[in-house]
């Protein structure tokens, strides 16, 4: 394979809403490469139906918006991260505005609406149900703009390059070439999980990369085991995993059983408009209770024509398969979808590891707490890939140059004889079953067990994407396993059926690091 070297002023792995804001706030700073594994535009940024939240309404106030994320965070919010979140909010909304955003409207003004556990209608949208899409085609049209930035795409990072604790690039695998590339500062803007699990709302891209090499660079990682669980994703044998948006039970869908009839009021005060967290356990207590694989969403309290303007993505994606969501209920079932732990950072985005800077779903501000309130992302990564950006320019300007420190010569990867595709799907099925949705030891010691032996293959050298994903993936959920097991309680997302209180080191945050383990780690 063909190795090569450059130099940077700013490297970006990830190109979501917290990599191109990030990329935004540093184009006018110095040279930027941003890298993304797949195509450009393939992010879970795109893949956003339901909206961002923002207390921009005559209604609303930061102070409400504040609220509700602590409460949804259930005690393990970063107070000041939140408000931080809130405050900092609109002005990037209007920003995004004045960049061409196009925000769905009732007359002249913005139009919101209401999703699980806000108490106002803060939900701003798209296009309907496209809003992820429309943040992206602004912020990359806003980046393109920028000469200074170069994209590189289908570009798959190897490892960070450390050096005494001062991360100082990456190793890169494009087009059959090994690249060294050095920055003053790197941002890891990488995405989250989800592909870690076998049902899951996720893109496939989102395999835990930024998480695993982060780690694998001695940074800690803060949270892990805070998984949340979507409610509704489509549930066919036949069709693929799609999101059915918390919008619809924020305009007036609801929630059936196989027999016709509605539960979550059973579990919770806030019905169907309960936290995510409690209508998914809501609905596998349910699947158990009837013996079903799924539940239904029902839409007929809507006006059709109402339906297929507000959610014409919706509508149309699942007439692909026969169901029209004006009239037929909707089969579905929760899927894996968001991970609130991630690399540990402060306020500004920075890492444990000097240099080493990280933003959105692949990092843990604490913003979210124990489990995160819906249409927060997308406003995290505008906040605090912008305030990131601004940290890693601060930092470049005491960076004097580029180390010209040399690569060893790289270790020949061996042929993989594994049978990779076999070894994901266990993964995925395992991962599903025993750290998934309810948990208990007895799961979690079993999937460590099993993690176990499969453990030789982290430590491989490897150059394919094919392979670096499976090992990325076992990596993360070693992480999220050993957490799950040291939380010994239950608190927002993290549920164990065998010990149903918070536990007694409830107020704490777990950490993983590759030489401490994982540990507790308190700020009390």
């Amino acid at each position: 394979m063909k190795t090569s070297i450059e130099k940077v002023d700013f490297l970006i792995i990830g190109g979501g809403v917290a990599g191109l804001r990030a990329a935004i706030e540093l184009a006018p700073r110095g040279r930027i490469i941003v890298l993304t594994k797949d195509k450009f535009t393939e992010s879970s940024t795109g893949y956003a139906q339901g909206g961002i939240a923002v207390a921009l309404s005559d209604e609303d106030e930061v102070g409400i918006h504040y609220e509700d994320t602590i409460k949804a965070g259930d005690g393990l919010c970063n107070e000041e991260a939140v408000r931080i979140l809130v405050e900092e909010g609109p002005r990037l909304i209007r920003e995004l505005i004045s960049w061409g955003a196009e925000f769905d409207k009732e007359g002249s003004n913005l139009s919101f609406t209401r999703e699980a556990a806000h108490s106002k209608k803060r939900i701003l949208h798209s296009h309907g149900d496209s809003t992820g899409k429309e943040l992206e085609r602004v912020l990359i049209n806003k980046v393109r703009s920028f000469p200074s930035v170069v994209r590189y795409d289908f570009a798959f990072t190897v490892d960070l390059i450390v050096v005494n604790n001062r991360c100082i690039g990456a190793s890169v695998v494009r087009r059959n070439e090994l690249i060294n590339i050095f920055a003053k500062s790197i941002i890891l803007a990488t995405g989250g999980t989800g592909q870690l699990f076998s049902r899951t709302t996720n893109p496939p891209i989102a395999t835990g990369d930024g998480m695993a090499i982060a780690y694998r660079a001695g940074a800690v990682l803060q949270d892990m085991e805070f998984i949340q669980f979507h409610p509704t994703s489509f549930y066919s044998l036949s069709a693929p995993q799609f999101l059915l948006s918390e919008a619809l039970r924020g305009e007036g869908a609801v929630l059936k059983n196989i027999n016709g009839e509605q539960f979550v009021q059973k579990y919770h005060a806030m019905a169907d408009l309960a936290p995510r967290d409690t209508v998914a356990r809501a609905i596998v207590s349910e699947m158990v209770n009837t013996g079903a694989n799924h539940v239904y969403l029902d839409l007929s309290p809507l006006d059709n024509d109402f339906v297929k303007k507000r959610f014409p993505l919706i509508y149309s994606t699942c007439l692909q398969f026969n169901v029209d969501i004006t009239h037929d209920l909707i089969p579905v079932s929760p899927a894996a979808h968001y991970i609130m732990g991630g690399v540990k950072t402060d306020l500004q985005g920075k890492t444990t590891i000097e240099g080493l800077f990280a933003s959105g779903e692949v990092a843990c501000t604490g913003v979210h707490g124990a489990n995160r309130l819906a249409s927060n992302s997308l406003l995290e990564g505008l906040v605090y890939g912008s305030r990131t950006g601004k940290s890693a320019a601060e930092y470049a300007v005491n960076v004097q140059g580029q180390d010209s420190f040399q690569i060893r010569n790289q270790e020949r990867p061996k042929p993989c004889e594994l049978n990779l595709d076999e070894i994901k799907t266990s993964l995925k099925q395992m991962m599903w079953e025993k750290v998934g949705i309810i948990r208990c030891e007895e799961s979690l010691k079993a999937a460590k067990a099993k993690l176990k032996e499969w453990d030789f293959i982290t430590k491989a050298h490897f150059l394919s994407r094919q392979e670096l994903e499976v090992k990325n993936m076992l990596t993360t959920a070693q992480l999220i396993t050993d957490s799950a097991l040291l939380r010994d309680g239950s608190i927002g997302a993290h549920y164990r059926s065998d010990i149903k209180g918070r536990g007694l080191n409830w107020r704490s945050h777990t950490e993983c690091h590759r030489e401490k383990g994982t540990t507790w780690y308190s700020e009390q």
